[in-house]
């Protein structure tokens, strides 16, 4: 199988999502193409095109005499991702094809990191790990372009983190949350790991929503 090279602005465009799941960038951040040609080592004309795809995945936002920016998310755009996060994760959680070994560990190594972040009180670093978890979650649906959808909504969800006052407060519910629901897959016992995702994507919308409405 002939392996297409990835273009130079789709590997620009999935280094700022990336960079947007970590946290890096802030919302309503201004993203000046002449810093991200120097950062991301990119041609203008290749940083314009990545931001194009940021703009129309609805990670960034034009603005007249600004240029671009961060997008800055609302309550209708955080219902909307609860919405497809139910859909995906709840289906990944109740398909009947098990979790394979290897992606288990995965699972299992990420949930690690996060409890090591978290005893360091690296709580912006808990968050990262525990959307990177969550990915980890969807990939066994077994459909790259689900992965590649998520990776979207999961840069989208990082945005809606930065409305936190407090990141740990934030943070530390879900470290107990992601181990708990990483055992029960560990052990097959899927009905119990469906309701306490179902749980857990309930209470991570309300706390969110109750951010937004301040």
């Amino acid at each position: 199988m002939i392996t297409t090279p990835e273009p130079a602005f789709a590997r620009v465009a999935r280094q700022l999502r990336e960079e947007l799941i970590k946290g890096n960038y802030q919302p309503g951040q201004t993203l000046t193409e002449a810093d991200l040609t120097v950062t991301l080592q990119a041609s203008r004309n290749t940083v314009r095109e990545a931001l194009r795809v940021l703009y129309a995945e609805g990670l960034v936002s034009y603005e007249p005499n600004k240029g671009v920016r961060v997008r800055i998310l609302d309550q209708r755009d955080l219902a909307d991702i609860f919405v497809t996060r139910r859909t995906l994760e709840l289906q990944a959680v109740s398909l009947e094809r098990p979790f394979s070994t290897t992606l288990l560990r995965q699972m299992e190594a990420v949930v690690h990191a996060e409890q090591q972040a978290a005893a360091l009180d690296d709580w912006h670093s808990v968050g990262t790990h525990s959307l990177h978890l969550h990915q980890l979650l969807v990939s066994n649906l077994g459909s790259q372009r689900m992965d590649a959808f998520f990776a979207i909504l999961v840069a989208q969800l990082r945005l809606l983190f930065a409305s936190a006052p407090d990141e740990h407060r934030f943070q530390q519910p879900w470290v107990d949350r992601d181990s708990q629901l990483c055992q029960l897959l560990r052990e097959q016992r899927r009905d119990e790991a469906y309701h306490l995702l179902q749980q857990y994507l309930d209470d991570s919308e309300a706390n969110l929503l109750r951010l937004l409405s301040r």
